[in-house]
């Protein structure tokens, strides 16, 4: 009786077998047809104006004794208020920073005789504005500054000391510049499932990229920091489907 049922139950194996292999390749395909996309990057770039000048001035006073250094000290101060209101620059936000007082006679370095200015006082005059086409007209005439006995020197913590430019409306762009960024996107996907005799499916995968604020005129030495007119970008990219 165990014999008979021997080729019946080698059948119903074979027919499992068949079986089971059909839907493995039916899985494998799916797998494959899934693994059918296209990568595209879509650009979306805008023109901003800077909302915001930080723009240090150093200033610098020297004499044998204390008390001249510190006056003439205040007299550049108010010699930069006088300036920066000519100018048409607000002046309620400036302030006053990194005040330093240096006596050379506690240089272990260096002697009495080499001394030509014992005190040396240094002070930041920080100029703080939302209005950076001001500051740059002014920038600009920095020299008048010089000529009315002002010592300036470039410190350590503002580079050159020139203005510095800053856009702070990044986050309205945002949403506008991302949907730009995914239709071209999209658009490019579309030709190329075109081009390639196919249909476009969903996204299979997207990067929305990083916002980038570079500046306007990209030459060697151009910083975005020193220009008012900046570029924004932002490059998304995103994996389509193929049908």
């Amino acid at each position: 009786m165990s014999t008979e049922r021997t080729p019946l139950a080698s059948l119903v194996i074979a027919i499992g077998l068949a079986a089971a292999g059909l839907l493995a390749g039916v899985g494998i395909g799916r797998i494959r047809q899934g693994e059918r996309y296209v990568t595209v990057k879509g650009i979306s770039e805008r023109e901003a104006q800077a909302d915001l000048a930080i723009w240090p001035l150093r200033i610098s006073a020297a004499s044998n004794d204390l008390a001249s250094a510190h006056a003439s000290l205040e007299n550049s101060v108010t010699r930069i208020i006088q300036f920066l209101a000519r100018n048409k620059v607000d002046t309620s936000q400036v302030s006053r920073q990194d005040f330093r007082v240096m006596d050379a006679y506690t240089n272990q370095y260096g002697g009495p005789e080499r001394i030509t200015s014992r005190y040396v006082i240094h002070e930041t005059i920080l100029v703080r504005s939302s209005d950076p086409a001001s500051v740059l007209a002014a920038s600009q005439r920095v020299a008048d500054l010089v000529s009315a006995g002002v010592v300036l020197s470039s410190g350590e913590e503002y580079g050159g000391g020139g203005p510095t430019f800053v856009f702070t409306g990044l986050n309205k762009l945002k949403p506008e510049m991302i949907a730009e960024a995914t239709s071209r996107a999209r658009e490019a996907a579309e030709q190329f499932a075109r081009d390639s005799h196919t249909s476009l499916g969903g996204i299979r995968r997207a990067n929305q990229g990083v916002f980038e604020i570079l500046p306007r005129d990209q030459a060697q030495g151009i910083t975005e920091a020193s220009q008012i007119v900046k570029t924004v970008r932002v490059v998304s990219t995103l994996d389509y489907l193929l049908r």
